[in-house]
């Protein structure tokens, strides 16, 4: 087990994990289930974690994941995986008993959202949410949305969780509010101290909107392709009113105010 040091005050491991369980979660998604004690004991709400192809696909590059669950206490995490090119089919195929070397935990992850915060996840933007619901103990609302109810793959047991409020939203209305994220954080946002979102491009852009409206604070986790993970490539840099920043290394959680999106 190797111990990096990328910058001061960041650790992050590179593990050879056991995948303990890997679950169909429906059709094109699975979610995988793997021992690795010392990224669970480092890893924060927010943070990812770089998975490398098995060996016998060297040349593909490794896939970044969000943390979905951690237990630092038995070692273990969890990853959601939407099954949609060659490196996710393998990831979904790999069964329990079998290895994958991973890297991480890497990025800066959420702040602790303060009592009455509101979480917005559109799709796989709930892996890194459902792990922030967890890391507190006081009240907190999650908006969990898709386009349809077949994609809000979680199901009901993964939100047993005290003191959070769950709000489904689909856009075509075949389970909770028929409406987008932003709508129904519209309705809701009224009293809410901060907001945390991870999801499709165009819903951090109608987030960003709404808060800035509102004046309430909110933080974005930003998804896009990364080679490294660690900030070396530079390939994966978006635009902020602070210049380029790198998503891997300076995010994927920024400020709203900070990030300049399009949707």
């Amino acid at each position: 087990m190797l111990l990096l040091k990328e910058q001061p005050g960041v650790k992050y491991r590179q593990e050879s994990c056991p995948v303990l369980e890997n679950r169909s979660m429906g059709p094109g998604f699975c979610r995988i289930t793997l021992a690795a004690p010392a990224i669970a004991s480092l890893v924060e709400p927010g943070q990812f974690v770089q998975i490398f192809m098995p060996q016998e696909h060297p040349h593909m590059l490794p896939r970044p994941f969000s943390v979905h669950k951690a237990d630092p206490e038995n070692g273990i995490i969890t990853i959601l995986v939407e099954i949609k090119g060659q490196g996710s089919r393998l990831l979904a195929s790999r069964e329990p008993g079998s290895f994958l070397k991973l890297l991480g935990p890497l990025g800066n992850g959420f702040p602790p959202p303060p009592p009455g915060s509101i979480l917005v996840a559109g799709g796989m933007g709930v892996a890194p949410l459902a792990f922030l619901a967890e890391s507190v103990k006081y009240s907190r609302t999650l908006l969990y949305c898709a386009r349809t109810a077949d994609l809000l793959i979680c199901p009901e047991a993964d939100f047993n969780i005290p003191g959070l409020q769950i709000m489904r939203a689909t856009d075509d209305g075949t389970a909770g509010f028929r409406g987008t994220a932003a709508d129904l954080l519209s309705g809701c946002i009224a009293e809410a101290p901060a907001v945390f979102a991870c999801g499709p491009r165009p819903m951090l852009v109608a987030v960003k909107e709404i808060c800035l409206k509102r004046r309430v604070r909110a933080w974005l986790s930003l998804e896009e392709r990364m080679a490294c993970g660690v900030g070396a490539c530079v390939g994966c840099v978006v635009p902020t009113i602070k210049g380029y920043k790198r998503v891997c290394r300076d995010g994927p959680v920024f400020p709203a105010e900070e990030v300049i999106l399009d949707g």
